[in-house]
């Protein structure tokens, strides 16, 4: 089974068009995807998470 694809933090800022302070005030409410943090201190978010979340963003707007 091949290993879910894993995104760094610049790359889903750059992909909603968000600032980092935009997306931590997200985080701080509970509101943001699911963030993982690897054993190095980086942070990664799994496609998967940040796909499911903006599908119940679609959903919150409508």
């Amino acid at each position: 089974m091949a290993r879910p694809q894993m995104l760094k933090l610049p790359d889903v800022l750059t992909e909603l068009d968000m600032s980092r302070a935009a997306f931590y005030r997200l985080r701080a409410r509970g509101k943001a995807p699911r963030l993982l943090k690897l054993p190095n201190g980086q942070l990664r978010i799994r496609r998967s998470d940040l796909d499911n979340w903006l599908n119940g963003c679609e959903d919150v707007a409508s």
